[in-house]
């Protein structure tokens, strides 16, 4: 895969994972029918599917099965999903349009819209526990463990706590750049390491990894506060301009947009430089990395 290009490589792992959601979300003939319906409106289709390419990216640096890479890349738009319809109820960001169609809340209602998210999330820890992500029970429980870290109160959930704070709180440029380090970067640094994790890496063995996650993950929401501010609608699929409507502080409104893209360009060559010890195998890791920052969407 890492030989391949950017844009093959995200339609290929595309088509995989809208393949495995519809494999794993058979829609019963019982009054559950409502509920699956909703987690494949949610799952399938749409979305850049990045973390999953950043998933199968990584995997290729350590060899690793590509059934069980994409195993893990589902458990984490799993991950991904279920955080995307949970945000978009109206006790949230209370959006009526996602990826370029209706919520799931408007498509269906706000109750089934909870649990196809509690739904998904369930999926995501029932995917790694299995056998067929990968044969040893320590390499399993460690994937559960930090999934289960990426996504909680010190994770994903905790950056979308202190998102909400930010309504009502004036942040500082390094209090937004916590929120989005836990909000967004958690599970994009999960990518990384689930790899490694897979490859056998030990802990001490990651660093780079961890840095090159953490770069793009900063340098991907620097991108997403630009496209707020100069995005067109119609390409990203959502409202836009509505954390300046609820006066949030962003990198863009902290440090201006020229500031700002200039931060994310340097941010990107960072986490290029961290891979500096892989050759050829990284390519699509690079490729990710430049991706984060020339995106339309």
């Amino acid at each position: 895969m890492a030989q391949i290009g950017l844009k093959p490589a995200l339609e290929r792992v595309a088509a995989e994972i809208d393949r495995n959601f519809d494999l794993l979300l058979p829609v019963p003939e019982d009054p559950r029918a409502r509920l699956f319906h909703a987690m494949r409106h949610a799952a399938i289709g749409g979305g850049k599917r990045m973390r999953p390419l950043l998933v199968c990216a990584a995997c290729d640096l350590f060899n690793v099965d590509r059934a069980a890479a994409l195993r893990v890349a589902t458990a984490i738009e799993c991950i991904h999903v279920y955080s995307l319809v949970h945000d978009d109820l109206p006790c949230m960001d209370d959006d009526d349009m996602r990826r370029g169609r209706p919520t799931v809340h408007i498509q269906f209602d706000e109750a089934t819209a909870v649990l196809a998210g509690d739904s998904l999330h369930a999926l995501a820890f029932e995917l790694l526990a299995d056998e067929a992500t990968h044969a040893d029970p320590f390499v399993r429980i460690e994937l559960v463990r930090e999934l289960a870290r990426a996504s909680g109160p010190s994770g994903m959930a905790g950056g979308q706590a202190m998102d909400l704070a930010a309504e009502h709180e004036t942040f500082d440029l390094s209090t937004v750049t916590r929120l989005q380090q836990l909000k967004t970067g958690a599970l994009i640094g999960f990518c990384l390491e689930a790899a490694a994790i897979m490859g056998h890496v030990p802990a001490e063995g990651r660093t780079r990894l961890r840095g090159y996650a953490r770069d793009i993950g900063l340098a991907f929401q620097i991108a997403d506060d630009l496209l707020d501010v100069e995005g067109d609608e119609a390409a990203v699929g959502k409202p836009l301009h509505k954390d300046e409507a609820a006066g949030k502080a962003t990198f863009v409104s902290l440090l201006g947009v020229e500031r700002a893209r200039q931060q994310a360009s340097m941010l990107v060559d960072q986490a290029i430089a961290h891979l500096s010890s892989f050759g050829a195998e990284a390519g699509l890791l690079r490729a990710v990395a430049r991706y984060v920052v020339e995106r339309d969407r």
